[in-house]
């Protein structure tokens, strides 16, 4: 077991399987010394947890713990190109998505879900730039959906 993977364990967590792509994509390629994953949703077990748009059917506070169901995802599809989450340099670029209500502005709260993790994870290699943004809908109806790009050494 990796180092990230145990630390991952000792945090009770669990580095789940590639989500298998929706439609006509990888969950993520390398190019250079670089990973970039495909949008993950917060899938667990082919489902997605919850549904809808928050700041009306989903909470500020579940959207957050989605979050990191999806940087889990993120990282699972990263190892799945790498074979080994050690090789991570840094990320360096997270881009969340969060399926909002009309007047929902907590948009950077929700995908802190993804950023505190992905910095509890990684410690100092977690730290990365990022944006958050609100959108109408999401696949599958998920009120949340982050890509990571990760620095990975050979």
């Amino acid at each position: 077991m990796s180092a990230v993977e145990a630390r991952i364990a000792e945090l009770g967590l669990k580095l789940p399987g590639v989500v298998p792509p929706l439609a006509a994509y990888q969950p993520a390629v390398r190019s250079g010394a670089y990973v970039f994953t495909s949008g993950q949703l917060p899938m667990v077990e082919g489902a997605v947890p919850a549904t809808g748009k928050v700041g009306a059917e989903v909470s500020a506070e579940q959207a957050k713990e989605l979050a990191g169901i999806c940087a889990l995802n993120a990282l699972a599809a990263v190892k799945s190109v790498i074979g080994d989450l050690d090789k991570i340099v840094r990320v360096v670029k997270v881009v969340g998505f969060v399926a909002s209500a009309p007047d929902f502005t907590g948009q950077p709260g929700v995908i802190n879900g993804t950023s505190e993790l992905l910095g509890e994870i990684l410690g100092d290699k977690g730290v990365h730039a990022r944006s958050a943004v609100g959108v109408a809908v999401l696949p599958l109806d998920a009120p949340v959906e982050v890509e990571i790009q990760v620095e990975v050494a050979d």
